[in-house]
């Protein structure tokens, strides 16, 4: 049987060895910034290719995927019920090649993205970090998000419910700029941007409670267009974070506020502060609700629309759905040593009250 099946062992034996190079990345720091550096510049040379299409590739793949392991198990059950005499040598070739793609198309993951959260991330390559900070300035710095609120909400068109309504093709016309500013305070984050791309399947990911992802197969920046606007040009800023390769969560958050509030599009710098204020606020609420409260007060009446308009968007997703998902992904991110899991976002709010 071994002898018969030498196309999908050597399939497994390559696969071992791009899982063996992921190990040795892991290894070290020093060793996850060389994989990361080199696989950074395979991944910006794939997105020179498959930036050539306008429509999000990656999405494709994903569904030839999920419709290409469900055509192999037909043939699976199909060689099992026909091959008499050789259903075992049938069930083993075709169960050994659906464990081969699973594991190329997870080792690819791995060495394209997961060996980036042992890499240097923003934090070790800027010198900023998150400290422990007191309330009095937590609530500092959420006032002040609240006062550039207060000064860029009527900069950006709204409908007559008075909800943000900055046409989505304008915003991701501009996304190419958003990292021009900050990149001059941190040169590291220099680089050329290509448009995002716009998911086919938005509504799809929102009941997943996906905004956007990065995809290390094509080096696209997907976006969520189905979900509010309010949010997008932050969202945005966001992924184009991590196409820099920074692969933790609240880094990128952070990151997609600091760029977005320093750009000159007044879409994109309010955007930001909403982004910020949120993260702010959630954790002024839970430390101290009087203080939250006389805060909350100050808040502009466009913002909280936007903010009211966001969360019953959102509260149509909660099922069954989005619970798996977050669970999926939160121990996703413990795999990779991000011991917090989805916990870990709310250090974007340290990261914001050092830098702000």
């Amino acid at each position: 049987m071994i002898a018969r099946h030498k196309i999908v062992h050597s399939w497994l034996i390559g696969v071992l060895a791009l899982f063996g190079v992921y190990w040795y990345g892991i290894s070290s720091r020093e060793a996850a910034n060389a994989v990361s550096a080199a696989t950074q510049r395979i991944k910006d040379a794939c997105a020179g290719f498959w930036y050539l299409f306008p429509f999000s590739v990656v999405e494709w793949f994903y569904a030839l995927f999920i419709a290409g392991m469900a055509a192999w198990l037909a043939v699976l059950l199909h060689r099992v019920r026909t091959w008499r005499g050789r259903r075992l040598e049938a069930a083993y070739g075709c169960v050994m090649g659906m464990l081969c793609l699973y594991l190329t198309a997870y080792g690819l993951y791995c060495m394209g993205w997961g060996v980036n959260y042992y890499a240097d991330g923003f934090q070790e390559k800027s010198g900023l970090y998150a400290q422990p900070v007191t309330v009095d300035e937590l609530e500092r710095v959420a006032l002040y998000f609240t006062e550039k609120l207060a000064e860029t909400a009527d900069g950006v068109e709204r409908d007559e419910n008075g909800v943000f309504a900055v046409p989505r093709d304008e915003i991701f016309a501009e996304s190419t700029a958003v990292y021009e500013a900050i990149s001059r305070e941190f040169p590291f984050l220099n680089r050329e941007d290509r448009v995002p791309k716009q998911m086919f399947f938005s509504r799809l990911f929102s009941a997943m409670n996906f905004t956007g992802f990065y995809s290390p197969y094509t080096g696209e920046s997907n976006l969520n267009v189905d979900s509010p606007a309010s949010l997008l040009p932050a969202n945005i800023a966001h992924e184009l974070a991590h196409q820099r390769g920074i692969a933790s969560e609240q880094e990128c958050n952070f990151l997609a506020v600091a760029a977005a509030t320093s750009c000159s599009s007044p879409a994109y710098r309010y955007s930001g502060y909403l982004m910020g204020y949120i993260h702010l606020s959630n954790a002024l609420y839970r430390a101290d609700r009087d203080r939250w409260t006389a805060v909350r007060a100050l808040l502009p009446e466009e913002a909280a629309a936007d903010l009211r308009y966001h969360s019953a968007y959102w509260d149509q997703f909660e099922g069954l759905t989005a619970k798996v998902s977050t669970t999926l992904y939160d121990n996703a991110l413990k795999s990779y040593g991000q011991k917090d899991g989805i916990q870990s976002y709310g250090t974007v709010v340290d990261l914001l009250v050092a830098y702000y």
